[in-house]
């Protein structure tokens, strides 16, 4: 048989889940080895439960949702969603587009274990899930402002948590830097200066 004739699996897997499920996948594109699918919002659901429950696809295991953010874009946000195939020894990444007013359908109702990384997601990037159970932060305090892994959240954040000896508790103040930031030229030393410095003339012999 000639090589060239062969149809990769995922390539093979991506085609039939498009066929299959018809408009609501935007692209299937296989990269480095891995089948990515690009859905929309509304059907992510659906789409997860097809690939659980479909026999060609049989992706009973969750490995992870986590978020992306691409603040020059409209909508901002990639919900990512990590499916593994333990049958079929196959990962596969399904992509929904989001943004920070709209929410993303929860998949707990298929997968239980999406709970704790939908919860991450809406915590770090502030995306939010319709019909999650319990939709709290989990890595930040419920006080907390803002979304962390957003790229336009400051590196310092906006408070900073200390304890107090004279009021014998934990308070909270706006951030206050001990020092003011330096500016570093990135000039390496040994490079670009009007000296030499002591060893140089070694290298150059």
């Amino acid at each position: 048989m000639d090589e060239t004739a062969q149809v990769d699996p995922l390539t093979d897997l991506g085609d039939y889940i498009s066929r299959t499920l018809g408009a609501v996948v935007r692209s299937a594109d296989v990269a480095f080895g891995e089948l990515t699918i690009s859905v929309e919002r509304t059907a992510i659901v659906d789409v997860v439960r097809f690939l659980r429950d479909d026999a060609k696809c049989r992706f009973y295991s969750i490995s992870d949702v986590c978020g992306v953010d691409y603040p020059e874009r409209d909508p901002r946000f990639d919900v990512v969603y990590h499916l593994l195939s333990p049958e079929l020894n196959q990962r596969i990444r399904v992509k929904v587009a989001a943004n920070d007013v709209d929410p993303v359908p929860s998949i707990t109702g298929v997968f239980p274990g999406a709970n704790w990384f939908e919860r991450e997601t809406y915590d770090l990037f502030g995306v939010l899930f319709s019909g999650h159970p319990d939709l709290r932060r989990i890595l930040t305090d419920y006080g907390f402002d803002g979304h962390p892994l957003r790229k336009d959240f400051p590196t310092t954040g906006f408070v900073e948590v200390r304890y107090d000896e004279e009021r014998k508790r934990v308070v909270y103040e706006p951030v206050k830097l001990a020092q003011e930031f330096r500016s570093f030229d990135y000039l390496s030393p040994w490079e670009g200066t009007d000296y030499v410095l002591p060893g140089d003339e070694k290298a150059k012999q």
